[in-house]
């Protein structure tokens, strides 16, 4: 008896396991009804990027929190952008994911984090002005975060601590617009501490927005404009 308890115990952490894996399509805040169900309708447009958080590396601490960012261009204006972020990235499976130096160090890491996401859009408009200083001294508007998100898969913990969110432009605001600049994604973990893992992280637009680059460092950023 107490073997088959154990073989269950087993079983049951593989399962979570693997759902934690699971990656549905990235919706939209629009839905559609088809027969009974009424679904979100997937970005038309979506980046993804693979990457890889180790202690040390951060690039501020911020109320106490150790913040690490990854710089989105956005060459035209949106009326929407989503932002996802789940880890680890397990044997999740992404065409044309950027995949960073240290992922692809790291891939088959076991560790990872509660994921915690901000959307940060700065007064930087211009490719020209995309640089460390200009980044250092540039003002950075957060305009939504999330902790955690029922629509994520779980950590292989079963927690439902992964993150996603979704801003709408306001048009009427000329600092939370969603206008062409540079935009970047914040992430730590909830609770104070060690950020370590890999991740996914996804940034998707209901239009296509050609010339769109993703990447951890502004020297990254740049080559591919």
């Amino acid at each position: 008896m107490k073997n088959l308890i154990s073989f269950c115990i087993v079983a049951l952490i593989s399962f979570t396991g693997l759902n934690a894996q699971k990656l549905g399509k990235f919706g939209s805040s629009s839905e559609k009804k088809i027969g009974p169900k009424t679904i979100r309708v997937p970005y038309t447009d979506v980046i993804s990027y693979k990457g890889f958080a180790s202690p040390g590396n951060e690039d501020e601490i911020k109320d106490g929190k150790k913040f690490y960012y990854i710089y989105v261009w956005i060459p035209l204006a949106a009326p929407e952008l989503g932002v996802r972020m789940m880890s680890p990235v397990g044997k999740v499976k992404i065409k044309n994911a950027i995949e960073s130096k240290a992922y692809t160090e790291n891939a088959g890491s076991s560790d990872y984090f509660d994921t915690y996401i901000t959307l940060e859009r700065s007064d930087i408009i211009k490719k020209e002005n995309i640089s460390q200083e200009g980044v250092k001294n540039a003002t950075w508007v957060t305009l939504k975060y999330n902790d955690d998100s029922s629509e994520m898969p779980a950590l292989p913990n079963g927690s439902k601590y992964n993150s996603l969110l979704r801003y709408t432009s306001d048009i009427n605001n000329p600092t939370k617009a969603l206008t062409a600049g540079l935009y970047r994604i914040g992430f730590t973990t909830y609770k104070v501490g060690e950020v370590k893992g890999t991740f996914l992280a996804e940034v998707g637009a209901p239009v296509k927005l050609p010339g769109v680059a993703m990447a951890k460092t502004i020297e990254k950023l740049k080559e591919s404009l």
